[in-house]
């Protein structure tokens, strides 16, 4: 099995390679990635790939010639690359049309013209937008933000192929959790390094607001699976919990028990979130499972000091 994967050396990317590196049914992995973020926290470090199947191709996905060159012999494309934020967040509109909107069409050009079998879509709950119900697969997505109408339009291009190979489109929730290409934007992850490193947190309006969360092993795991997966094609909710924000922090002050906490904007009632998860991918998480609090005491022990 030939796999690519673009945006391979990021926060998810490193977990899925790590995880894809131990499948013997995996021969070679691509790692397709203009290394936008600077993170290239997958190249060093002494927990080394134990094979020499990996392979770094520097490139960017408006560059069609060198993707379409990429995708020669690959059986599996994983698209991971995007450009990021929090769910509602709503900078740099250009950037997310650019890189989730048009960035996805070039690579669904390119696979369709190429022997690749299965694509993988991880796409994003910001489709749903906001909602005081649980938003369910069968609810129309209503995103709110440039972010999450760029991985909606990115849906789409995915969504064009559905009848050509076996695509999955995979709406993944808030990820956290201690690997070495970080992303501390994340909101737990960026409320554990204040706590570790401040002794206090900032919180966006009264805490109250739920949000989906995801732990980084579960992603990998469960995109390791999808390689080879019996799972009809289609869209999934990739989640775990959905936890209000206060939840998370009260699991923070078990940790730090001086731990303060800056209320900013407390006023303001913030966009409701929560997405139920399906129930497919689920029986793909990591196991043994551990709880979330399990999961924060093992982030902790991580830091350096």
């Amino acid at each position: 099995m030939h796999v690519l994967i673009t945006g391979g050396a990021g926060y998810i990317g490193t977990a899925l390679v790590e995880q894809l590196n131990q499948d013997d049914k995996v021969e070679q992995i691509d790692i397709y990635d203009n290394l936008s973020r600077g993170n290239r926290n997958l190249f060093i470090g002494i927990d080394k790939l134990k094979t020499k199947k990996v392979k770094f191709i520097q490139g960017d996905l408006l560059d069609s010639r060198k993707l379409k060159n990429a995708l020669n012999g690959v059986d599996i494309v994983y698209h991971l690359a995007a450009n990021v934020s929090t769910p509602f967040s709503d900078q740099n509109p250009h950037l997310f049309e650019q890189v989730n909107h048009w960035g996805t069409a070039e690579l669904t050009y390119a696979v369709e013209a190429s022997e690749v079998k299965r694509l993988i879509y991880l796409s994003s709950v910001s489709v749903y937008g906001a909602s005081e119900d649980i938003c369910r697969l069968s609810d129309k997505p209503n995103p709110q933000t440039f972010y999450g109408i760029s991985k909606l339009r990115g849906e789409e291009h995915v969504q064009r192929l559905s009848e050509k190979l076996e695509t999955f489109i995979i709406r993944c929730g808030n990820v956290y959790g201690y690997n070495k290409s970080m992303r501390f934007d994340a909101v737990i992850n960026r409320f554990l390094f204040e706590a570790n490193f401040k002794g206090q947190i900032t919180i966006n309006g009264t805490g109250e607001q739920h949000r989906p969360f995801i732990h980084i092993q579960d992603v990998a795991s469960v995109l390791t699976a999808l390689s080879e997966a019996e799972l009809p094609k289609g869209v999934y909710n990739l989640v775990d919990k959905n936890r209000a924000i206060g939840e998370i922090v009260e699991s923070l002050r078990k940790l730090y028990p001086n731990l303060e906490m800056l209320f900013v904007n407390q006023h303001m009632k913030m966009r409701e979130l929560q997405v139920e998860p399906s129930a497919d991918l689920q029986a793909y998480f990591s196991k043994p499972l551990t709880s979330f609090e399990e999961q924060v005491s093992n982030f902790k022990k991580a830091f350096t000091f």
